[in-house]
C-alpha cells in the first residue's frame, strides 16, 4: 500500500496588471531594492515606430503615407493613426516613457483621435488618465 502525501509551498508575490499582460513581482532579497516599474512595452514600441515613420517622411524617403504603408506592408489607416503619436506633446511622451504614473493611457486610447495642439492634449480627458498627467497639464502654460 502506498501513502500519498502532498507538500504546499507558499511564495509571496504580487501580480501587476498591465495592458495586454500580467507581470509577476517577487519579493527582493535582504538589502536589495525593488525593481523599477517600466513603461508598457507595446506603448514604447508604438511610439518608437511613430517617430521612425515620421522621420522617414520628413527625410523624403517616402512621398506619402500610402507609399510608406505599401512599402512597409501595413494598413494605411493604422499607419496614419500610428504616425499621429509623433505629434504628442514632448512632456506627455516623456512621462509615458519614464512610467511616471501608475495608470498610463493604453495604446488603443492613444490611437483614438486627440487634439494636435499640445495645450489641448494636456487638457484632454483621454490623455489625463492619472494625477501625474494632470500635474503636467496644470504646470503647462
Amino acid at each position: 500500500m502506498s501513502v500519498t502525501s502532498s507538500v504546499t509551498v507558499r511564495v509571496p508575490l504580487a501580480i501587476r496588471r498591465r495592458p495586454g499582460k500580467k507581470t509577476v513581482v517577487t519579493p527582493m532579497a535582504d538589502g536589495a531594492s525593488a525593481a523599477v516599474t517600466r513603461a508598457d512595452p507595446a506603448l514604447v514600441k508604438a511610439l518608437a515606430r511613430a517617430f521612425r515613420y515620421q522621420r522617414m517622411l520628413d527625410q523624403g524617403r517616402y512621398a506619402s503615407i500610402t507609399e510608406m504603408a505599401a512599402a512597409e506592408q501595413i494598413d494605411r489607416g493604422y499607419l496614419g493613426r500610428l504616425i499621429k503619436l509623433a505629434l504628442l506633446a514632448p512632456d506627455i511622451v516623456e512621462a509615458m516613457l519614464e512610467a511616471q504614473w501608475a495608470e498610463s493611457p493604453s495604446l488603443p486610447t492613444l490611437m483614438s483621435p486627440f487634439p494636435i495642439e499640445w495645450v489641448e492634449q494636456r487638457r484632454t480627458s483621454a490623455l489625463l488618465a492619472s494625477s501625474s498627467v494632470r500635474a503636467i497639464a496644470a504646470a503647462a502654460p
